[in-house]
């Protein structure tokens, strides 16, 4: 997968040097402490509540290693039928969306580093599109998708104002299908 993040050199005044570079990385954050990159199953998503303390997350947020995960739409199973039915949601402008994540590096047993990243979810409940999605009982989540005048404050904003950007992007802005 790919993420957007902050160039690492942006702020030395030089045109030659972007303010934002894309990257490839696992979709999964691999804290540097992992064994290996299994862990990727369990860290696609990570809890805005809990982000700074879970051992995952922690040093990522902490580092402000934040990104922009592109991608025209997320996939999530709606289970109001009894079974899961899969939903894309997309924008209703048809934009591709920014999804607010983390990023981390990680060294493997063999010297090689790789890159990995994670999206950031908040609490959907009440949401009127991602209020439907995942099973009944469970707390509803969601993405925590950028309005595009956000991209560069998102990634250098100080910590203390990243409560701002965690917010619910609005569902008459969003596009829910079922796939067939």
């Amino acid at each position: 997968g790919s993420f957007i993040r902050r160039h690492p050199h942006a702020e030395v005044g030089d045109e030659a040097v972007p303010e934002r570079e894309a990257l490839n990385g696992l979709f999964g954050l691999v804290p540097h402490w992992s064994q290996d990159t299994k862990i990727t199953r369990h860290t696609y998503n990570a809890r805005s509540e809990t982000v700074a303390e879970k051992p995952s997350f922690r040093d990522a947020w902490r580092q402000g290693r934040r990104c922009i995960i592109p991608a025209e739409a997320v996939y999530e199973p709606n289970w109001e039928s009894g079974k899961a039915v899969r939903w894309r949601v997309s924008r209703k402008d048809g934009r591709p969306m920014g999804l607010a994540g983390l990023w981390g590096w990680w060294r493997g047993p063999d010297g090689r580093e790789w890159l990995s990243f994670t999206m950031l979810t908040i609490n959907a409940d009440g949401h009127a599109v991602f209020g439907r999605l995942h099973r009944a009982g469970e707390e509803k989540r969601m993405v925590v998708i950028l309005d595009e005048a956000d991209y560069d404050a998102w990634l250098e904003a100080p910590q203390t104002r990243l409560g701002d950007f965690l917010k619910r992007y609005p569902a008459e802005l969003l596009d829910a299908q079922v796939l067939e």
